[in-house]
């Protein structure tokens, strides 16, 4: 077996330059979305990368996952490597697409250097991972898993063109009749690794270049609606008011407080899109409806928030004479990467000059989805300022490689490993 292998670094990076190109908009960002034309021609530009480079077999499963498979080896396992290739709108060159380009780095230096694994190395690009149009996030990665059906898929359009989701997996490669065809086993797989920009900045506070990521964040959000009564803005008095929007501004900052208290070290509290009834200058508000978002890997800890944050809308109902109603549309619990992969990870950031670090990941990601079909797990690379979702977004060059020779060497670890395991 050949040692101290490394990977080629101009490679994966002209290879990131390139997919970047894909969807670039006037004002630098990446417009990438799930049944964008930008998103078929990245698909396009994979498929002939893992065909022409890597002499891969390129399949699309019934979701538009899109698959390079290498030849089996004696009825072993495959371990995928792999990430996602959409992005939000004006978003970076980094989050996602370096997961997919680095899974093919890591298989061409193998396949270069003529590395034998025990198990076929397979590479993965999800079908939207992030949330769009079509209303849904983590898609491809929550069929494989089981978490959506075909009738499921059948149900969703695109907000703004009416498109059924079905027709635009059509456009993608994909086959609606196949999609529940495209749910995985749990011993369909040996392991999935996916590599991903941080999205924080611990990294890059710490100066560390790469880490496992441990634990994946449990979800939990809310539709809060905030029924006031709308009156006249000159005349109502202060005794006699309702007003939605300033209940709904201590709901804001009760949110908060709950972030800011050291009891609840590790949940993040957020309130996001925000709406107000009759949105008039001349009107008190009289109706307010907000989003609630609340993240952590302790489900004992969520809990406890979540009967302070009841007590706290009750507080500000009575005390507002206002009525808070409240709509539970998202409780995904945190989900545990796999032991064995973490410790691979860590083994292989050692043996690459790293500090090992095992850091929970505060954003949902298709490794807690696949995390229900295999022994799954991530690889963090710092990204700069901690900037992502936006053109800002970063890693540094060195960085990259470092990550890509962690991975690269987590691989030969794990598959050494897993045959272990299985024999």
């Amino acid at each position: 077996m050949a040692e101290g292998i490394k990977i080629n670094r101009q490679r994966l990076l002209a290879r990131l330059d390139a997919l970047s190109s894909i969807g670039r908009n006037d004002e630098g960002g990446i417009d990438r979305q799930l049944g964008s034309l930008p998103d078929e021609e990245a698909r396009a530009w994979l498929t002939q990368c893992w065909q022409e480079s890597l002499g891969l077999t390129v399949e699309t499963d019934g979701i538009a996952n899109l698959w390079g498979k290498q030849a089996g080896k004696d009825g072993k396992r495959p371990i995928v490597l792999g990430s996602h290739h959409d992005t939000v709108p004006n978003g970076g060159k980094y989050d996602g697409a370096l997961g997919v380009l680095l899974g093919t780095e890591v298989l061409q230096t193998l396949q270069e250097q003529q590395v034998e694994l025990a198990h076929p190395l397979w590479l993965l690009s999800f079908t939207g991972e992030e949330p769009n149009d079509f209303s849904v996030s983590t898609l491809g990665s929550k069929v494989i898993a089981g978490r959506l059906t075909a009738d499921d898929v059948r149900k969703m359009k695109h907000r703004k063109t009416g498109e059924s989701l079905p027709d635009a997996l059509k456009r993608l490669g994909g086959d609606i009749d196949k999609v529940d065809a495209a749910r995985l086993g749990t011993d369909a797989l040996a392991a999935f690794l996916e590599c991903h920009i941080e999205q924080g900045r611990v990294l890059y506070d710490e100066q560390h270049a790469v880490a496992a990521v441990s634990c994946i964040t449990g979800i939990y959000r809310e539709v809060i609606t905030v029924c006031g009564e709308a009156n006249h803005a000159g005349t109502t008095q202060p005794k006699d008011r309702r007003d939605a929007l300033a209940a709904a501004a201590e709901v804001v900052l009760a949110a908060e407080a709950i972030m800011k208290d050291p009891a609840f070290a590790g949940v993040s509290v957020t309130i996001g899109r925000l709406t107000l009834t009759p949105n008039a200058s001349n009107i008190i508000p009289g109706n307010v409806v907000m989003t609630f978002d609340m993240r952590t890997a302790d489900a004992e800890l969520r809990q406890k928030a979540l009967a302070l944050w009841q007590g706290k809308l009750r507080d500000i109902s009575s005390r507002r004479a206002v009525n808070i109603q409240r709509e539970m549309n998202l409780d995904q619990p945190e989900k545990k990467m796999d032991d064995m992969v973490i410790q691979a990870l860590e083994d292989a950031a050692s043996a690459n000059g790293q500090e090992p670090e095992a850091l929970v990941s505060m954003a949902g990601h298709d490794a807690a989805n696949m995390a229900r079909v295999t022994k799954a797990g991530m690889l963090f690379v710092q990204t700069i300022n901690g900037y992502s979702h936006c053109p800002q977004e970063e890693a540094a060059a060195d960085a990259i490689e470092i990550a890509a020779n962690t991975m690269l060497e987590a691989v030969r670890i794990l598959d050494r490993r897993l045959d272990a395991y299985d024999s």
